[in-house]
C-alpha cells in the first residue's frame, strides 16, 4: 500500500485526470433468473430462422464480440472469422456495425448502449428508457441492458432473418413488432413451447404467468451482467489494493491519465466516459443506414439526435479486456490493438493512409465494403468532422501504452463465470 501512495504522489503532476476509484456497485442477481438467461443467450431459438443466438456474434472465444470487422447474422454458418455464406440463403448484407463486447454492462454507469446512444436510461420519461422506436417499445423492460436485445431479434441482417423466410421476418417486414401476434409474441410462444424453458420460468416470472419478450429479456440481462462482469484486473488490483503493475505497464499508466490524452474520454473506472465523439474513424462496410438509402455513409450519433454537430461521432467504448475484444473501431476497421492506438495518434493522416487489407471480413459475394473510403466526398467529411487533437508518441511510448492496456484484462472473466453450456433445451445447436 505504501509503494502505491508513493507511486501517486510522485506521478500525480503527470497526470491530466486523476486516477479513478475502483467502486463499481453491481446489483444483487436472481440466480435463477442467470441460469435461465445463460441457457437463452446460447440459443437459436430466439433468432427466425432458428440459426442465430446471440452468442454467434458475442462469444467467450472472441472476448464477448466476434472477431471480424463486420460480422454475418442470418444466412451464415460458423463464428468469428471462420463464419462463411449459406450459400442457399445468402446474407443481403454484413451486419453494419462492429458487434460490441459485453463486459461490466451490468454496472450502473452503463446507461447507454451501442455505437450511437440510440437506446439510453431517461428518467424523465414513463418508462426510463428512450429508444427511436418509441415509448411503446420500450414498456416493460428492466433496465436499457434488458431492452438492447430489442434491436438484434428484430434486425433483418442479425437474427430475424430477410422478408418472407421464417415468421419472425415476416412479422418484422408487415411492422409487427411488440403487438400482439407480432415478432416478439411469436419467441415468446416458442420459448413458452419448451417444457424445459416453462418450467425455469416458473420461479423467476411465477407459476403458470405467461411469458413475455421482456421475461426473455430480463433473463438475458441478468445473465450478461452476471457472466461479463470483469472488475479484478491487474489495474483494479493496483487502484484497489496498491498492487504493482508491471514496469511497463506502469508507465503506460502515466501517458494515458498524462500527457498521451487518452483518459479525457477514456475515464472511470472502465475507461469509458459515455459520451460521443469523433475520430476520423474509417467507415468500411454498408454504413448503418436505412434500406433506402443507396450511399450508406454512417453519419453515427447524428443518426439519433439530428444535430450535425454530432456527425461521425460514436460512444466511447470501454477498455476492459481489450486486449481480447478485436477489430476495433465502430466498423472494425482496425485488426490490431496497436493500429488503432496509433490511429488516435493523428485521427486525420491515419484515415487518409487506411490500408483496407487489415479489415477482418468473410467473403461476402457482392458486398461494396470500400465505398466510402473510395469517395473523396464522404472522407473529406470523415476527416472535417475530426475533434481528436493529434499527439506525439515514440514507439516506446506506444508499447507503455499497450502495456498498461493488457493491465486491464480481467483473466479470471475471460470464459465466463457459468461458460458454454453443452447444450440447450430447444435441443438446437449451440454455437
Amino acid at each position: 500500500m505504501w509503494r502505491w501512495l508513493a507511486f501517486c504522489m510522485a506521478a500525480t503532476p503527470a497526470f491530466a485526470e486523476p486516477l479513478p476509484k475502483a467502486d463499481a456497485v453491481f446489483a444483487p442477481l436472481d440466480m435463477a433468473q442467470v441460469e435461465l438467461g445463460q441457457l437463452l443467450f446460447y440459443d437459436p431459438i430466439l433468432s427466425g430462422s432458428r440459426e442465430v443466438a446471440c452468442a454467434t456474434c458475442h462469444h467467450p472465444r472472441f472476448g464477448t464480440s466476434d472477431g471480424v470487422s463486420l460480422g454475418l447474422g442470418d444466412g451464415a454458418v460458423g463464428l468469428g472469422p471462420e463464419r462463411v455464406v449459406d450459400p442457399e440463403n445468402t446474407p443481403e448484407q454484413r451486419v453494419p456495425r462492429n458487434a460490441t463486447a459485453l463486459w461490466n454492462l451490468g454496472a450502473p454507469e452503463f446507461d447507454v448502449m451501442f455505437h450511437d446512444g440510440r437506446l439510453e436510461a431517461d428518467a424523465r420519461l414513463p418508462t426510463g428508457i428512450r429508444t427511436p422506436l418509441g415509448e411503446d417499445m420500450a414498456a416493460g423492460f428492466a433496465s436499457v441492458l434488458s431492452a438492447q436485445s430489442m434491436f438484434p431479434v428484430l434486425s433483418p441482417d442479425e437474427m430475424a432473418g430477410h422478408y418472407s423466410e421464417n415468421d419472425v421476418a415476416q412479422a418484422v417486414r408487415q411492422g409487427f413488432l411488440s403487438s400482439e401476434g407480432g415478432a416478439w409474441d411469436i419467441l415468446a410462444a416458442r420459448v413458452e413451447a419448451i417444457p424445459a424453458y416453462r418450467q425455469m420460468f416458473d420461479p423467476v416470472i411465477g407459476a403458470g404467468q405467461s411469458i413475455h419478450f421482456t421475461d426473455i429479456s430480463d433473463a438475458l440481462a441478468a445473465f450478461i451482467a452476471f457472466e461479463w462482469r470483469a472488475d479484478d484486473s491487474p489495474f483494479d488490483r493496483f487502484l484497489r489494493d496498491g498492487e504493482d503493475l508491471p514496469e511497463q505497464a506502469a508507465v503506460g499508466l502515466e501517458l494515458f491519465y498524462g500527457r498521451a490524452g487518452c483518459s479525457s474520454c477514456h475515464a472511470g473506472q472502465f475507461q469509458t466516459d459515455h459520451q460521443f465523439h469523433a475520430i476520423a474513424m474509417p467507415q468500411i462496410g454498408p454504413g448503418k443506414a436505412a434500406r433506402f438509402e443507396s450511399h450508406a455513409r454512417d453519419q453515427g450519433r447524428m443518426r439519433v439526435t439530428g444535430d450535425p454537430a454530432d456527425a461521425y461521432a460514436f460512444r466511447t467504448p470501454s477498455l476492459r479486456n481489450v486486449t481480447e475484444t478485436a477489430p476495433y473501431g465502430h466498423s472494425g476497421a482496425y485488426a490490431t490493438l496497436e493500429a488503432v492506438v496509433r490511429h488516435h495518434l493523428d485521427p486525420i493522416a491515419s484515415l487518409q493512409s487506411y490500408d483496407p487489407a487489415q479489415a477482418i471480413l468473410s467473403t461476402l459475394p457482392g458486398a461494396e465494403d470500400w465505398r466510402i473510403l473510395d469517395d473523396p466526398t464522404d472522407m473529406e467529411a470523415i476527416a472535417a468532422a475530426n475533434t481528436l487533437d493529434s499527439v506525439a508518441l515514440t514507439d516506446a511510448e506506444v508499447d507503455a501504452l499497450l502495456a498498461f492496456l493488457a493491465a486491464l484484462t480481467d483473466e479470471g472473466a475471460l470464459q465466463g463465470r457459468l461458460g458454454v453450456p453443452d447444450a440447450v433445451p430447444s435441443g438446437l445447436p449451440v454455437p
